[in-house]
């Protein structure tokens, strides 16, 4: 039983995260290096739904990320809001060795924004990082943009593994931090509000604000 209870206390979060960006970026094998250690090299568009159950570690929590791909469906920018509905990070992906794929930055940024929470954890992902010769975005640009539009930033390959587990890890390390902050503040601001309630002279309730003796000294009324 008290295995039973450790379970059931082991699984903390469920943070759904989805990938964007235009096709064949490299999104799908991002997600089979990360989830499976797998990578395809003839791998065609995805079709269908997909999404991999990844489980992390973080401060004795365990963070379950539920990442989702777009299933093709960014061929025909016809990506669903269903798709992004309850998602609280995203990783915006690029091809480093094809241009136009960061020049559609903005257009994914505006589509997420306008389908899910202004708040959602965003990191920018130049990924093909192996085709050195073939680049056609620096560095320097991805960070600029990133910096501009207040977004993570990180460059990888899919198929030497480089900075794939870090792109995933930082996003949801970010989610966690941001809910464990808020959970903190809520926390506290209960607990004052207990601290003044039970003080017994932060509070004075009085019946119509006409008496002001000295049970009130100390807390002017509102005139």
């Amino acid at each position: 039983m008290a295995n039973n209870g450790d379970e059931q206390q082991s699984e903390d979060y469920l943070f759904k995260i989805v990938m964007i960006g235009d096709s064949a970026v490299g999104k799908s094998n991002l997600l089979a290096r990360f989830a499976r250690n797998e990578f395809y090299q003839n791998s065609k568009s995805t079709i269908g739904v997909e999404f991999q159950t990844q489980k992390m570690l973080i401060d004795g929590k365990e963070i379950k990320a539920q990442i989702w791909d777009t299933a093709g469906q960014e061929r025909f920018k016809a990506v669903t809001s269903a798709y992004y509905r309850g998602a609280v990070g995203a990783l915006l992906v690029y091809d480093i060795s094809r241009r136009r794929t960061f020049e559609s930055i903005s257009r994914w940024l505006n589509e997420l924004h306008a389908h899910s929470d202004m708040n959602v954890v965003i990191i920018l992902v130049g990924n093909k990082t192996d085709l050195k010769d073939a680049r056609e975005v620096d560095t320097a640009e991805g960070k600029a943009i990133a910096e501009t539009q207040g977004l993570f930033f990180i460059e990888t390959s899919a198929l030497d593994s480089s900075n794939v587990a870090a792109a995933f890890e930082t996003v949801v390390k970010e989610i966690y931090h941001i809910l464990s902050r808020k959970v903190f503040q809520s926390q506290a601001q209960k607990h004052e509000a207990v601290a003044v309630l039970g003080s017994g002279k932060s509070v004075v309730l009085q019946g119509d604000g006409s008496d002001t003796n000295d049970g009130a000294r100390g807390f002017p009324c509102c005139s």
